[in-house]
């Protein structure tokens, strides 16, 4: 029977036939968590293990509230070192490593046809490698350290082909929030989304990586991207293990197949306070900004420094502008290439690798009434810490130009 590509990983990883719909126990081949570890810890403890059953597939990387900006978070950060040591967990990163799923993607853990988990909804990013991935909540984690397992269902798949020849003025970012925008927050509930297409083949890790992140945004279980030269060129160096790629069959079932071609779309825009509030940016144009977000686990990547870079080059920004890269990798890459330079020349402030003012613990705080125009995730009320302002969504071109003027911008302005 032909079989899609979680369906077939399901099936290999439970040891029998599974299709669509069907329940089955499996150990995950690695389980991340962040700065909830501790309260996972603790949940841990009450199940009454002394150990983990293994430790070698456990992954904790610090990045929620780094480096710690109040007591509690740095009495939280004691104790997941505390709990890391004494149970032998190898895969500790701390807070000096930057956004975990971008840590986890350059460390080597995503890698095609890997089973992984994670204690954060957007733990779907290492689809973009050809994993299975998918967000659980704390609970569940602290179940997998304790017994090694967990119950799933196997997911319906849904196809979203996206083809046509990429604008200059358009991202990946645009079109994932193009795509939110036609079929809903909800619209792919607890579904395996594959991204596919010519448009597909062309983007880097980096890019796709924006892909497989938003597919929570649409409600996905995961999402996925078949792995190809590109994928492995990336990997070959970084893979932790020995792994082994699968795909869907051709004639595979799917729940339901889109086709989005974006040659034609313009830069997108999630207007307060849902991500499937879609606008074309000519929409909301002119609309007066206090604050320009730059970076998060969506948007933090080389390429989209790069493309901020270029519009800010010689330019003074008109709103408070942050820049945040996703790890300290990325940072020094970007160092070299002087964009760090010339996000300060432009104005801008520099922070350091982090989810930072993204969930509103600290770094960027709204005050009531104010606007920020952000390249994270979500822009639901209070997201950046303050319920009485406004998030809108961009891509790194569209967040850039409007820094510049102020004001939401068309990128195409400056390019």
């Amino acid at each position: 029977m032909p079989k899609t590509f979680v369906e077939k990983l399901m099936s290999q990883k439970a040891g029998k036939e599974v299709s669509a719909g069907a329940m089955v126990s499996i150990r995950p081949d690695y389980v991340m968590s962040h700065d909830n570890a501790a309260a996972i810890a603790n949940t841990f403890k009450k199940i009454g293990v002394s150990n983990v059953k293994y430790p070698e597939g456990v992954v904790i990387i610090l990045d929620h509230e780094v480096p710690a900006p109040k007591e509690s978070s740095a009495v939280n950060h004691k104790e997941i070192r505390e709990f890391v040591e004494e149970q032998g967990i190898a895969n500790f990163y701390d807070v000096n490593h930057g956004i975990c799923h971008q840590v986890f993607v350059e460390q080597g853990f995503a890698m095609p046809g890997k089973f992984i988990v994670g204690s954060d909804s957007h733990t779907t990013t290492y689809g973009a490698l050809g994993a299975f991935a998918a967000g659980i909540g704390r609970s569940e984690v602290a179940a997998i350290w304790a017994t090694g397992e967990l119950w799933f269902q196997v997911p319906e798949t849904m196809k979203i082909i996206i083809k046509g020849t990429i604008p200059r003025h358009i991202t990946p970012k645009d079109m994932v929030l193009y795509i939110i925008g036609q079929i809903k927050s909800d619209g792919a509930d607890y579904k395996s989304v594959e991204f596919t297409g010519e448009t597909v083949s062309y983007m880097d890790i980096g890019e796709r990586m924006v892909l497989t992140n938003m597919a929570a945004e649409m409600g996905a279980k995961n999402g996925y991207i078949p792995p190809d030269p590109v994928t492995f060129d990336f990997i070959r160096g970084r893979a932790k293990a020995e792994f082994e790629p699968l795909y869907s069959d051709e004639d595979a079932a799917y729940y339901q197949t889109f086709e989005f071609d974006i040659s034609k779309i313009s830069p997108s825009v999630a207007k307060p306070h849902t991500v499937d509030n879609y606008a074309p940016i000519e929409e909301v144009e002119g609309t007066k900004i206090h604050q320009a977000l730059i970076g998060t686990c969506t948007n933090g990547g080389l390429r989209d420094l790069e493309g901020a870079a270029e519009i800010l080059n010689g330019k003074k920004v008109k709103a408070r502008t942050l820049i945040i890269p996703a790890s300290w990798e990325i940072y020094k890459e970007a160092l070299k290439k002087g964009y760090i330079e010339t996000f300060i020349d432009a104005g801008a402030m520099v922070l350091n690798p982090g989810c930072g003012p993204c969930l509103g613990a600290h770094q960027g705080v709204m005050a009531p009434g104010e606007v920020t125009f952000s390249t994270a995730n979500r822009n639901f009320k209070g997201r950046m810490g303050c319920r009485e302002a406004e998030i809108y969504l961009g891509s790194p071109l569209s967040v850039a130009a409007s820094a510049v003027t102020g004001e939401i911008t068309h990128p195409g302005r400056f390019l």
